[in-house]
């Protein structure tokens, strides 16, 4: 009889996260499902004919996943200048003259991850770019994605000449004269400028979104939760599969604007369901604010420019009617909040909204939290789905933009991360990219140290996170996060053969040396992705 066995991996120091059986030497799979863990001699004896894979003592663990991802925005807006490592304005100009580099007068200069602080002090505008660019039409995203810094060529290509009002929280900002100064704040604006841009052909974006998926895989990760989608993407993600170029598991939501009409949230509720053999659907994304850097993120009280004190919603009870028309649908429901007033919003819209049995609402980022906020994430049942690389723009001195903000009280409640493990509720993590880098050696390191690795700098404060906490926000969290526990985020019979293996285990590998631990083998669904 032939066997159903197709892979073994064997020579491991499998950590499986299965109470059940925490560790093993060796797994067998075969159709795309973990069919035996056990002893090296165990799985030999069963594998027969089956192709080996020897791991030689390294570390096997669940599936990687990423709990905060643009996977396709990402892929197409991380093109041009890399500026995230850019951290002083010279660094800034020198990255945006290379980018620059031979273009004609009329191509466009384009450049991601620019930081609030490598502006040192300057205020935002188009005239600290345009000799560096040459004139050119320039579109520079910051590294939170909510801020673009567009030269005036690239203003005048979009029409943009004065104010704008949107039905969002977004602005065109302007001088006191009424011209605009090239800062775009938040999706309304931004998307003026990202029309006027040269576009991607069609079969260009389906090639660029299988390469992202191929550095998603060289750095162990398996799956991820997506942050944006619409009805297309399921076209997307159909033809990707179809070609075979879908190597990555993912879960991709609808993501719904306040200037949607209600009418068309209709349109959307008969695709819960829609799903493929690696992908699936049945979340909606919201924003109930923007981002602390700029004073968009919604507080209870205003940070030291005055700011933060609108919702990204206009009407707040338009997002909790959209919350309830999802959440009764049988949809998860994930909302952006980072400031405090953002994040209790969101628990009450949850609240009243209610949810469907085995789905859990999530909340992203949660920057800052008012006590008396924190213990309704167990309580509620919501999901924390948390960042810590964002903390690699913190300064411990509290000087950045961030902390000035806040303000030393709201500092000291600064990414909650161990206080809401230790509450009680579900903390899955992820980096945000392409806001931080996708890297999960990075994202474990900086759960563990409140910093990014290799800066030198001090912890920003207490809140760190075990080693086997962090690997657990990436694995049985994660798959917990999605309604997906009896199939992902553990080596077990019969889950999902999801499987990455890192020279060293990382709920042990120091955290400091987490990033320059090798990934050996990353396996999605039964098929071999990536071979280190």
């Amino acid at each position: 009889m032939h066997s159903p066995i197709e892979t073994i991996i064997v020579n491991a120091k499998v950590r499986t996260l299965d109470p059940g059986q925490p560790f093993a030497e060796a797994v067998a799979v075969g159709h795309g499902a973990i069919l035996a863990v056990g002893s090296n001699a165990e799985i030999r004896e069963l594998g027969g004919s089956a192709r080996v894979i020897d791991l030689d003592g390294a570390a096997l663990v669940p599936g990687i996943t990423d709990s905060h991802v643009h996977p396709l925005m990402g892929a197409l807006d991380t093109m041009g200048a890399d500026l995230l490592d850019a951290g002083t304005w010279d660094d800034v100009l020198a990255g945006i003259r290379k980018e620059a580099e031979g273009k004609g007068p009329d191509e466009w200069v384009i450049g991601w991850g620019l930081l609030y602080d490598a502006f040192e002090g300057r205020e935002i505008h188009r005239d600290l770019i345009e000799e560096a660019v040459g004139g050119r039409p320039t579109y520079l995203k910051f590294m939170d994605f909510h801020t673009v810094l567009a030269s005036q060529k690239a203003l005048d290509l979009a029409g943009i000449t004065g104010p704008i009002q949107f039905s969002e929280n977004a602005e065109v900002v302007c001088d006191s004269n009424g011209v605009p100064t090239g800062e775009l704040r938040e999706w309304g604006a931004i998307a003026i400028v990202d029309a006027a841009r040269p576009q991607l052909t069609a079969a260009q974006r389906l090639d660029q979104y299988h390469r992202q998926m191929k550095q998603f895989a060289a750095v162990g990760i398996t799956g991820i939760h997506g942050m944006d989608g619409t009805l297309e993407t399921l076209d997307i993600l159909r033809e990707l599969e179809d070609s075979n170029r879908l190597i990555t598991r993912l879960t991709m939501p609808f993501w719904f604007m306040p200037d949607m009409p209600e009418e068309e949230w209709q349109e959307y509720l008969p695709h819960r369901d829609t799903r493929g053999r690696r992908w699936r659907g049945g979340v909606a994304k919201f924003f109930i604010d923007g981002v602390i850097d700029t004073g968009t993120g919604w507080l209870y009280e205003p940070d030291s420019e005055g700011d933060g004190m609108a919702p990204f919603w206009p009407d707040p009870a338009k997002y909790r009617r959209a919350v309830k028309t999802f959440a009764q649908a049988g949809f998860q429901c994930s909302t952006h909040a980072c400031g405090d007033r953002g994040v209790r919003e969101a628990l009450d819209a949850y609240a009243e909204a209610g949810a469907w049995d085995g789905i859990r609402h999530r909340i992203e980022h949660i920057e800052t939290l008012q006590d008396f906020d924190l213990p309704r994430f167990a309580a509620e049942g919501v999901v924390a789905s948390m960042q810590t690389q964002h903390m690699m723009w913190l300064d411990p001195s509290r000087t950045c933009n961030w902390t000035t903000r806040m303000g030393k009280d709201r500092c000291d409640r600064a990414f909650p991360t161990r206080n809401l493990w230790e509450s009680g509720a579900v903390v899955a993590l992820g980096s945000d990219w392409p806001v931080a880098r996708f890297d999960p050696r990075i994202g474990m390191a900086s759960a563990q140290l409140r910093h990014a690795p290799g800066n030198g700098k001090e912890p920003f404060d207490d809140q760190a996170l075990t080693g086997l906490q962090a690997l657990e926000g990436y694995t049985v969290n994660a798959a917990y996060t999605i309604s997906e526990e009896r199939r992902l985020g553990r080596i077990k019979v019969g889950f999902c053969a999801d499987l990455t293996a890192f020279e060293v285990d990382p709920a042990i590998c120091p955290p400091e040396d987490l990033v320059d631990n090798p990934v050996r083998l990353t396996m999605v669904d039964g098929e071999v992705v990536y071979r280190g």
